[in-house]
């Protein structure tokens, strides 16, 4: 019985490789969606701000901390300094690269080629995600009198970043499949 168990989760391979797949697409599509809503824009200032690599894209990078809204809050005065910081512009162009990763992903039975960068761009922009461990202070729990503060207390913000270490090993898996795709359908041709 033992055996026959062992034998059976051995054979979870190519399942486990499609699963990882789909699940990258459903994130990177759904996310990407979001980041066409006020809230989702409002909630990665933080990082985009701080990080050297992004931080351009924003008009006051530095300004942020005094303009920030809750998640679900709305005030007039700081929706209005986000329009004028490229805060939503930024996010909708975020978004609309994150749904197109998410698809070119997606479609690596019809275009392993296409897939295979899907995953590159994934695996690139969740090495940059990652980043934002070392770029943004607001990942972690902060000194308001309690003993467990700074690293390694990841804030929610960095619990929420530190989980795209799966992904970044699921890019690996979705970018090694999509080439022996690519390369079998090459081969079939010569």
């Amino acid at each position: 019985m033992k055996q026959f168990v062992i034998q059976q989760i051995a054979g979870l391979e190519n399942l486990a490789k499609n699963a990882t797949r789909f699940g990258i697409v459903i994130v990177f599509i759904w996310i990407g969606s979001l980041k066409f809503f006020t809230y989702e824009a409002d909630g990665i200032v933080p990082f985009v701000a701080n990080s050297p690599l992004m931080s351009f894209f924003y008009n006051s990078p530095d300004d942020y901390k005094t303009h920030q809204n809750k998640e679900g809050e709305f005030i007039a005065a700081n929706h209005e300094w986000h329009v004028e910081n490229n805060t939503y512009l930024f996010s909708k162009g975020l978004g609309l690269f994150l749904i197109v990763t998410g698809i070119l992903v997606a479609i690596s039975k019809f275009a392993p080629l296409w897939s295979m960068t899907g995953s590159i761009l994934v695996f690139i922009m969740t090495l940059g995600t990652l980043s934002f461990l070392i770029t943004t202070p607001e990942s972690w729990v902060p000194n308001l009198g309690d003993t467990d503060y700074g690293f390694p207390f990841l804030s929610g913000r960095g619990r929420l970043v530190i989980k795209d270490i799966v992904i970044l090993g699921g890019a690996l898996i979705t970018m090694s499949q999509s080439a022996q795709l690519y390369l079998k359908k090459a081969q079939r041709l010569t």
